[in-house]
């Protein structure tokens, strides 16, 4: 057994965005950890999968479809939540998008898709469980940030406006609900290869620049992203809110690295 403060065990997590990629590496790390999960997204075959791969961990999941740009959806998702476990104590916001596009070209109708779903699904999110967890004096949200938040990276001014965006409403979130038991935190990803950036990093010299900023001299594994948010989901973080936790391989820290 491990340290008990960090046993998830008798709590819910909602992923949102939880069904492949960064957000599904959380799902079941937060599973293994010993919370029932509920990971969803947009996509019903997905979310099917992933509620089965919290399933082979012992743990319960139910399967809800969630579209983060539709206010209902998420309330929906929150009543089936609360049918099935009673109370939602982890919340992870992970919905989201990137295109490239040099920013001169950059529609608004595409800015505004971006904008919408990065981060003002997070806003919805928040709204919507943020009652339920303040009305029971607890609540662990982990909203996802990017290196992005604080770097600029070529050619994504959308994603990456939205994601200094989330940092801040993290950090507005976590001064407002502080006094309610609702420590609200980000995880920054460093490069983690997923399907929604591979074409841009793989074989290309983007990849390359990324790989010469990154200390470790390579791409994050989705996985290395779970003991951070089993680490603020837990009782260990009750001290800690408001804080952006940056698993990058020492990219942000970089100046020089030879």
């Amino acid at each position: 057994m491990g340290h008990p403060d960090l046993d998830l065990s008798n709590q819910t997590a909602v992923v949102i965005g939880g069904t492949s990629g960064i957000g599904l590496a959380i799902a079941l790390g937060l599973a293994r950890a010993g919370a029932n999960v509920v990971p969803t997204g947009r996509r019903k075959d997905r979310v099917q999968s992933a509620a089965e791969e919290i399933r082979k961990l012992s743990r319960r999941s139910i399967e809800v479809t969630t579209d983060v740009a539709k206010r209902a959806s998420i309330e929906a998702l929150l009543q089936a939540s609360r049918a099935e476990f009673g109370s939602v104590e982890i919340l992870v916001n992970s919905a989201g998008t990137t295109k490239r596009t040099p920013t001169l070209d950059v529609s608004e109708a595409e800015w505004n898709s971006i904008l919408d779903i990065n981060l003002t699904g997070t806003l919805r999110s928040c709204q919507v469980f943020g009652p339920h967890m303040i009305e029971r004096k607890y609540g662990r949200i982990i909203n996802i940030a990017s290196i992005s938040s604080f770097h600029a990276l070529y050619e994504v001014a959308a994603y990456s406006a939205s994601k200094a965006a989330v940092a801040m409403l993290t950090k507005s979130l976590a001064i407002e609900w502080a006094r309610h038991g609702v420590c609200v935190n980000a995880i920054a990803p460093g490069v983690f290869r997923t399907e929604l950036n591979s074409s841009l990093l793989d074989g290309t010299a983007r990849g390359k620049e990324f790989l010469m900023r990154i200390p470790m001299g390579r791409f994050g594994k989705t996985e290395e992203l779970a003991g951070a948010a089993v680490f603020l989901a837990s009782k260990s973080a009750s001290y800690l809110t408001g804080h952006i936790l940056a698993v990058d391989g020492g990219s942000l820290a970089s100046g020089v690295n030879q």
